[in-house]
């Protein structure tokens, strides 16, 4: 008698949508690839990092002290463009080997995509251009 071992099929709009939601917590990580992925940890590091800077440094303006969180949540959202955008054959070789099913994404995937892309860029330029209002004109402009 022979057992074939299937693999649970990842969903890759669901995967997509947990990087655009909670990427800066490293969610779309652990429904990939478990709790053994060292992003996943790397992500997580942003809460303690952010503290620690608050504690260094209690009188810094508080986008220093959210920095490291905001720099997460910034790679979320580019991971959620690139899982979004790879595809559907990419997807099953690298996370559905052995799930005997294939992908087949729909509209709501390009939903989370523009969502993602709108947020992210928006997010991208805000903290860029706050960063370089700190450190230019020492918070001036705000």
């Amino acid at each position: 008698m022979t057992v074939s071992h299937h693999t649970p099929h990842k969903n890759k709009t669901l995967a997509t949508l947990l990087a655009f939601l909670a990427g800066g917590l490293g969610l779309q990580r652990l429904y990939l690839r478990g709790a053994r992925d060292p992003w996943l940890w790397l992500h997580l590091a942003a809460l303690p990092a952010a503290a620690a800077v608050s504690a260094a440094w209690p009188d810094a303006d508080g986008f220093y002290k959210l920095l490291p969180i905001m720099v997460s949540g910034l790679a979320g959202f580019l991971e959620a463009l690139v899982l979004g955008l790879m595809s559907d054959e990419k997807w099953d070789a690298r996370f559905n080997p052995r799930s005997g099913k294939q992908s087949d994404t729909h509209w709501p995937l390009a939903v989370v995509l523009v969502a993602s892309m709108m947020v992210g860029a928006g997010g991208l330029i805000a903290t860029i251009s706050r960063l370089f209002d700190l450190l230019y004109t020492g918070g001036s402009y705000g």
